[in-house]
């Protein structure tokens, strides 16, 4: 396994970040426990979650699913890189205004983080991810809550998921202010179908040296290979619609896959760790068998004749701005 830095950090982090979304929703707590155990043997110490997960019960299952594997095993705690968010509601019905609803003031930030750490059984969170942008919520409020968790040792870096390249921007101008190292990464929904990023979000983030964290790395089963019966786990109505309306597409994606003598989940979370600004796309596994062929991916190596003909069946946004639009 060749690890990677998270963004401009020090931080060393597997080039895969096993997501636990599936955990206590579509993978009960058993088997999560085995696709842990099974990923910390393939070399993944980057594991990634949220507050909010748990949608089979109650939010904040997850972290407890998670909380129980390592119980009383600091050895196990200590070879993972942990990562988890805060925003929304928790729980969803919570009466308290500043907790029953979604944002990231900082008396939510600090209450959250202390419910992640006890869920989760840990004294550190070594990422903690803002969910979504608060645009009601100042910065400085922002900063200084999380200044106060860093001073505190409950958590070491901070990174957002689904912002704008503007929002990363002034997060960073304002962390700058109070000599923070801003965030480091930023978790998106970015693949092969879904390239928007490339615009705006990619160069800002090359900028001011955060990794990105792409999520849905195979646009919800898509490029998994669809066509020969892969990928998209329960094929519905809308599903197999939109897939017929695709088929040219997909059958262009496939039949080059097959050339290359990968399957298409491993070409494409190849195509993403072969982009400079990509730290490590989130597989979500609900079986140790769909982790094991994750890890095919490493082993995928695309050249410029490959990446060209991926640029023409699935086009990007026309490059970086203003470039794409302007001069």
């Amino acid at each position: 396994m060749e690890y990677r830095h998270l963004g401009r950090t020090g931080l060393k982090v597997s080039p895969l970040c096993l997501g636990t979304m599936n955990f206590a929703w579509k993978t009960d707590e058993p088997d999560a426990h085995k696709i842990m155990d099974r990923a910390l043997d393939f070399g993944i110490n980057f594991f990634d979650t949220a507050d909010s997960y748990g949608w089979g019960g109650e939010r904040g299952d997850t972290e407890i699913v998670i909380g129980n594997w390592w119980k009383g095993d600091a050895a196990r705690r200590d070879r993972v890189v942990l990562a988890t968010k805060l925003y929304h509601a928790m729980p969803e019905n919570h009466p308290e205004p500043n907790r029953g609803t979604m944002g990231l003031s900082a008396r939510k930030i600090i209450r959250h983080c202390e419910d992640s750490l006890r869920r989760l059984q840990t004294d550190w969170i070594d990422l903690y991810q803002m969910h979504h942008i608060d645009r009601t919520c100042p910065w400085d409020e922002i900063w200084e809550a999380m200044e106060t968790l860093i001073r505190q040792g409950k958590i070491v870096y901070v990174g957002s998921s689904n912002f704008a390249a503007w929002d990363i921007a002034t997060a960073n101008q304002v962390a700058s202010r109070h000599h923070l190292a801003g965030l480091v990464c930023e978790q998106s929904l970015y693949n092969l179908d879904a390239r928007m990023l490339e615009l705006e979000v990619v160069p800002c983030c090359r900028h001011y040296g955060v990794g990105i964290i792409p999520w849905s790395p195979l646009a919800g089963g898509l490029l998994g290979g669809v066509l020969k019966g892969d990928g998209v786990r329960r094929k519905d109505e809308k599903t197999q619609k939109l897939i017929e309306a695709r088929r040219p597409q997909l059958e262009a994606w496939e039949g080059l896959c097959s050339e290359l003598g990968h399957e298409c989940a491993a070409v494409a979370l190849g195509w993403l760790l072969s982009n400079d600004v990509v730290t490590a796309p989130i597989i979500g596994p609900r079986t140790i068998q769909q982790l094991e062929q994750s890890m095919a991916a490493l082993e995928v190596t695309l050249n410029a004749d490959t990446l060209s003909k991926l640029d023409e069946i699935f086009p990007g946004p026309g490059g970086e701005a203003p470039q794409a639009y302007a001069w």
